[in-house]
């Protein structure tokens, strides 16, 4: 069983076990996601409009780390003018527990 869960306006494929790097979330221990676009269950396959209800994504946070560093280079020819900066982006590392659903 997978699914295709919206976390921050990005879309991850997502199956139990999984460990997800999303961009940084707020939170404890564990989180529960209810926007999940796609549910494939063995043989059955359910498409949202846009999100599928009575279906839950549960994740726990394991740690958090930074991604690879960005430069950003400007210059203007003839000018004297160069200025470098760097960032880099904080990640979350969500380990997803388990996929929910219940049929009503």
């Amino acid at each position: 069983m997978w699914t295709v869960v919206e976390i921050g306006k990005k879309q991850y494929i997502a199956k139990k076990g999984d460990i997800l790097e999303v961009e940084r979330l707020e939170g404890e221990d564990s989180i529960v996601f209810d926007k999940v676009l796609l549910l494939v269950d063995d043989q059955n396959i359910s498409v949202g409009t846009p999100y599928l209800e009575n279906v839950q994504v549960t994740a726990e946070i394991t740690s958090e780390k930074k991604s690879k560093k960005v430069r950003v280079f400007k210059f203007k020819r003839r000018k004297k003018y160069q200025k470098e900066q760097g960032h880099r982006q904080i990640k979350t590392l969500l380990k997803i527990s388990d996929i929910v659903t219940s049929k009503k």
